[in-house]
C-alpha cells in the first residue's frame, strides 16, 4: 500500500487546569492549532478532505466537535468532520483513522488531531435536583412552584464532578489513579523510584524547552490578551526530590505511592496533523516529516489499564516486521510514574513475554532514548489531544536527529493501549 506521509504538526501550548487557558474552550484550542497548521504548510483548504479530531470531554455546546474546529478554521462547509472517542488515545485513534481512509482511497488529504480543555468539563447537577427544576419549569402557578421549590433537600446541591466520573472507570468502578497503584504494588515499584522518573521528566521538558517550542503556536489567551503564552507551563524550575517525597499519596491515602507529583498534569491544549497519501504530499510539493508504518491497538483488564503499552509494543513490532533494538526512539506517556515503569518492567521480563507470546518483540528499553523531552508528569496530559502530541513530538525529535524509526504508546483508560510506529 501507498505509505502515510505526516506533512506537518502543530499544537497550543499544553497549561495546566484553571490557568492560563481555563477562559478557552475546547473548540477555540483547536481552532488555533488547526489554523495555524493551515498557515505554516500553505495548503489551501479545499485541499482537505476531512477533518477527524479526538475529544474527551465532548462539550454539549459543540457537538461533533470536529466540524465546529473545521468550519471555525476556515475549511470549506463542503469538507466533512467527525470526532472520535477513545478515551487517551483519541488523538491516536483520529491519525488511525485518516490512515485507513488513505489506505482505503476514501481521500488523499486529512487534518486529524485532538483536543480538549479539562479546565472546562463541567460540575453535574444530582438527579434529584434536576427532577425538581424540570418539574418547576411545568409549574403554572406560584403555589405549584413553592411547592416544588421546597422538596429541594440541601443533598441535592452537591455537584458531581464531570472530571471526577470521566477519570474513574465504570466497570472496575476504580479511579484512574487507583489502577496506577495496583500496578505498584504488581510490579514492587517503590515511592522512591517513582518521585525520581517525575523529577527526571520535569529536568528533561525543561532541558527540551526550546526544542519543544519547534511544535508550538503562541496563543494569546482571553479575557485580557495582553500577553502570548509560548511554552508549556507545566514544567517546574527547581523541582526537587525533597518536594516530591512530601507529597502525600492522593489516591489511596493509607497504603499508596501515586501522588500528584508523579502523576500527569490535568491539563488544557490541542494538537492538529496533515496526514496526507505520499503521491498527494509529491503533488502539492510538501515533504512530509515522517510516515506511518504501523499501529495497534490492544485491550487490558481495566483495573490494570496502565500496562496496556507493554501489550500494543511488541504487537505493532509484530505488525511492522520489527523488532524493538530497530527502534531508535520511543515515547510512552506518562500517565503515571509507575505505570511507565511497570511496562518497562513488563517488557524486559522473558516470562511477560512467553506467558502472551510476545518472544522475540520485546527486551529492555534504553531510558536514554524514552521521552527524551519529557512526559505528560511535565507536559501534561489534556487527554483526546496527547495521542496527536506524542506522534508530532516524535517526528520533530527523529528530524531534529535524523532518525529513522521512532515508536510512541500511551495506556488507555477503560483498559487498552495503543501504539505506533513512525518512519522517515
Amino acid at each position: 500500500m501507498e505509505r502515510i506521509a505526516i506533512i506537518e504538526g502543530i499544537r497550543t501550548p499544553f497549561c495546566k487546569m484553571g490557568t492560563e487557558f481555563k477562559d478557552l474552550d475546547a473548540q477555540e484550542l483547536g481552532r488555533i492549532a488547526t489554523r495555524e497548521l493551515l498557515e505554516r504548510t500553505g495548503i489551501a483548504p479545499r485541499q482537505i478532505d476531512e477533518v477527524i479530531f479526538g475529544n474527551v470531554s465532548q462539550p454539549a455546546d459543540a457537538a461533533n466537535i470536529a466540524r465546529v474546529i473545521s468550519l471555525l478554521s476556515g475549511i470549506p462547509k463542503t469538507v466533512p468532520a467527525y470526532t472520535v472517542h477513545r478515551n487517551c488515545a483519541s488523538g491516536i485513534e483520529a491519525a488511525v483513522q485518516a490512515a485507513m481512509k488513505i489506505q482505503l482511497e476514501q481521500g488523499s488529504c486529512y487534518i486529524a488531531g485532538g483536543t480538549e480543555s479539562m479546565s472546562n468539563i463541567p460540575f453535574y447537577l444530582s438527579k434529584e435536583l434536576k427532577e425538581i427544576l424540570t418539574n418547576l419549569s411545568r409549574a403554572k402557578t406560584f403555589p405549584q412552584k413553592l411547592q416544588t421549590l421546597s422538596q429541594i433537600r440541601p443533598a441535592y446541591l452537591k455537584p458531581r464532578v464531570g472530571l471526577e466520573m470521566g477519570l474513574t472507570d465504570p466497570v472496575c468502578g476504580m479511579i484512574m489513579g487507583l489502577t496506577a497503584e495496583v500496578l505498584a504494588k504488581e510490579f514492587g515499584i517503590t515511592r522512591e523510584e517513582q518521585d525520581a522518573f517525575a523529577l527526571e521528566s520535569h529536568l528533561r521538558a525543561l532541558r527540551g524547552k526550546t526544542l519543544l517550542r519547534e511544535e508550538i503556536v503562541p496563543v494569546i489567551p482571553p479575557p485580557k490578551y495582553r500577553s502570548a503564552v509560548e511554552h508549556d507551563n507545566g514544567p517546574r524550575e527547581g523541582q526537587r526530590l525533597e518536594a516530591l517525597a512530601k507529597l502525600k499519596p492522593y489516591f489511596d491515602r493509607r497504603s499508596g505511592t501515586v501522588t500528584v507529583g508523579n502523576s500527569s498534569q490535568v491539563t488544557d491544549g490541542a494538537a492538529a496533523l496533515l496526514i496526507a497519501s505520499e503521491q498527494k504530499a509529491k503533488e502539492l510539493n510538501l515533504k512530509p516529516l515522517g510516515f506511518i508504518k504501523a499501529y495497534a491497538f490492544v485491550g487490558v483488564e481495566p483495573h490494570r489499564m496502565g500496562i496496556g503499552p507493554a501489550h500494543a509494543i511488541p504487537q505493532v513490532l509484530k505488525k511492522a516486521g520489527m523488532r524493538l533494538q530497530d527502534i531508535q526512539a520511543i515515547e510512552i506517556n506518562e500517565a503515571f510514574a509507575t505505570q511507565v515503569l511497570a511496562c518497562l518492567k513488563a517488557l524486559d521480563s522473558a516470562a511477560f513475554a512467553k506467558e502472551f507470546g510476545y518472544e522475540g518483540y520485546t527486551g529492555a528499553i534504553d531510558r536514554n532514548i524514552l521521552n527524551v523531552n519529557g512526559g505528560a508528569i511535565a507536559l501534561g496530559h489534556p487527554v483526546g489531544t496527547t495521542g496527536a502530541r506524542l506522534i508530532l513530538t516524535m517526528l520533530k525529535h527523529m528530524n531534529r536527529h535524523n532518525l529513522n524509526t521512532g515508536l510512541i504508546s500511551l495506556c488507555v483508560g477503560g483498559g487498552q493501549g495503543a501504539a505506533v510506529i513512525l518512519e522517515r
